[in-house]
């Protein structure tokens, strides 16, 4: 494992450049349930041309910038899942599940006007990345993946095209060398 974090909710997983299954391609993952059945995590850097309003109204209107469906991984795709960053971690509102400090998961079964003002933000995914029990960690070990610390900011921003590399910029030692780093080293 790389940078010493540990799988655990909350963390995320920055594809590197080994990964070269499409799906996950210069993709950060933020990981939300991690147990003995394996784990599950949802892309953070693929928004799709859709938005929320046209599927899942009236969730848009809580819905962070841009309003759109964001595409969470292969599984399942045709599902969606929601993740929330509280506004005040004592208030945890009906239908919510947390991960990890203000962040978590949000049903969407849950009449919207339950949540009374309770959330500062809200994203939707379609589908979902996920990996069965070893799978995973098999995969880091073989350098798919980075595994580094979270911000609840990273769910949430408004422009995902340079998510990827600002997480990477900002890591300490090694691991933000590999911002430069061509795709086959042995061409530099």
């Amino acid at each position: 494992m790389i940078h010493g974090t540990d799988v655990a909710p909350g963390t995320l997983l920055l594809a590197t450049a080994e990964l070269i299954d499409p799906n996950f391609a210069k993709t950060v993952i933020l990981l939300l349930d991690v147990n003995d059945e394996g784990v599950l995590g949802v892309v953070l850097n693929r928004p799709s041309p859709v938005p929320v309003a046209e599927v899942l109204r009236p969730w848009d209107a809580l819905c962070a910038e841009p309003e759109v469906l964001f595409r969470g991984g292969p599984v399942s795709p045709d599902g969606a899942l929601a993740v929330a960053l509280l506004r005040d971690a004592d208030d945890e509102p009906v239908g919510y599940r947390s991960v990890v400090g203000r962040l978590g998961m949000l049903d969407l079964d849950t009449p919207v006007e339950l949540l009374d003002g309770s959330l500062g933000g809200l994203r939707v995914y379609a589908g979902y990345a996920g990996w069965d029990t070893g799978q995973l960690q098999g995969e880091i070990e073989e350098g798919s993946w980075y595994v580094v610390a979270g911000e609840s900011a990273d769910a949430f921003r408004a422009d995902t095209t340079d998510l990827w590399r600002d997480i990477i910029r900002r890591q300490p030692g090694h691991l933000a060398w590999h911002l430069t780093r061509p795709l086959d080293p042995e061409t530099n």
